[in-house]
């Protein structure tokens, strides 16, 4: 959630290299058109090394009343979302962290340090359902696509510029692009799965409420945080904001 796994960017990036064209697609869920230029099984392939280095690097929560916790409301809303019969993984770390994430190929990570923040259940369902939610909007394909579109559009401007435009674009063209194009997409990508959680936490019987609760008790977490430019995610008042506009909008409790 707040911070993904360094290994998942490692993922998109190794995709985005031996990923095949497929242009724009649409993404029902999401009512708008996504650009995929990866091959997604091989995202796949990727992703089950880098977690199979994250189990080992990682150290595996022996809490079994979390461990039961995180698969039971899993199960709840992976079958909320009609993904049930597929094969979904559930490791709980013992990471202070408040964090969770997800892999390509249905491998999710739960921190115990999430739990500082999570009281019940339904904002438990909140995490999972927001993860679940980065699966059905294909996001790690898409900002693979993107990074992969990206870089290739630095590598032209550097190569048909010259003189002292040239060195600008070479030294500062990467940061331009991460903020002005990668980042504020990925800001939008939270936010689709924010909402998609919200309607599976409704669909597997968990208030959807309680998402607003989850994110309240992260704001009074503290810590040091960048601005929101500066940021994947949106803030904790932004994402507050859009919460609470969503469920009102959808009528939900």
């Amino acid at each position: 959630m707040r911070k993904l796994l360094k290994t998942t960017l490692a993922v998109a990036v190794l995709a985005a290299g031996v990923g095949a064209l497929s242009g724009c697609e649409t993404n029902e869920a999401l009512g708008r058109s996504q650009l995929i230029l990866v091959d997604e099984s091989a995202m796949q392939q990727a992703a089950a090394a880098a977690w199979q280095e994250q189990l080992k690097s990682g150290k595996v929560s022996k809490d079994a009343s979390m461990n039961a916790r995180v698969q039971k409301v899993g199960a709840r809303i992976v079958a909320a979302a009609g993904m049930g019969g597929q094969p979904w993984q559930y490791v709980v770390f013992d990471n202070d962290q408040p964090n969770a994430f997800v892999l390509p190929g249905n491998k999710v990570g739960v921190n115990t340090g999430l739990f500082k923040a999570v009281k019940n259940d339904d904002q438990l369902a909140a995490v999972l359902g927001h993860e679940t939610g980065h699966v059905i909007a294909r996001h790690a394909a898409e900002r693979a696509s993107q990074n992969a579109a990206t870089q290739v559009g630095l590598q032209v401007a550097t190569g048909v510029t010259k003189g002292r435009v040239q060195q600008v674009v070479a030294n500062y063209g990467g940061l331009g692009a991460q903020l002005g194009i990668l980042m504020p997409y990925s800001r939008k990508q939270e936010s689709e799965a924010d909402f998609i959680g919200v309607d599976l936490m409704v669909k597997a019987g968990y208030k959807a409420s309680e998402s607003v609760a989850l994110w309240q008790n992260m704001s009074a977490l503290g810590g040091n945080k960048p601005p929101e430019f500066m940021s994947t995610h949106p803030s904790d008042t932004t994402r507050i904001k859009g919460l609470q506009d969503y469920i009102t909008t959808k009528g939900y409790k």
